[in-house]
């Protein structure tokens, strides 16, 4: 066995309950989810952060949980709203070092909450904003 779970799960090695599966990634019950229905996007391919992975790979997995979305709302399970949430490294919170991005059935009155501390949100000086752009936009390559 491989040290990264999600290996061993794609590889057979670990059981897993699959709701999807093809050749760039799959879709598998979380084992420890935060509502009933709770699903993990995986690629195929180990990758520990976003950014290892290519465009095609990654808009899969997105189109892939929209699909779980989908199928969420109406498979019976209670799921008024879902969240899409993808932590790209532990500072963020990523526990499992092979990128997953978790497709969370939600309800009122869950008692759970994805939410930033509104001390977070200041407003910051335009000539900040501006600079943190232009350091951002010329690692895209995008030309504005």
């Amino acid at each position: 066995m491989t040290t990264c779970v999600f290996c061993n799960i794609l590889s057979g090695l670990a059981p897993a309950n699959f709701v999807f599966r093809d050749d760039l990634c799959a879709a598998f019950m979380d084992i420890r989810p935060v509502n009933p229905g709770h699903v993990l996007v995986v690629p195929r391919a180990h990758s520990a952060l976003l950014t290892e992975l290519d465009e095609a790979c990654v808009g899969h997995m997105f189109q892939v949980a929209e699909r779980v979305d989908a199928a969420l709302r109406a498979s019976g399970l209670k799921c008024e709203a879902v969240n899409l949430f993808l932590a790209d490294g532990r500072a963020a919170g990523q526990e499992v070092l092979h990128v997953h991005l978790h497709v969370v059935p939600r309800f009122i009155g869950d008692g759970h909450h994805l939410r930033f501390s509104s001390a977070n949100f200041v407003f910051r000086p335009p000539t900040e904003l501006v600079r943190n752009a232009e350091l951002i936009r010329s690692k895209m390559g995008v030309v504005s």
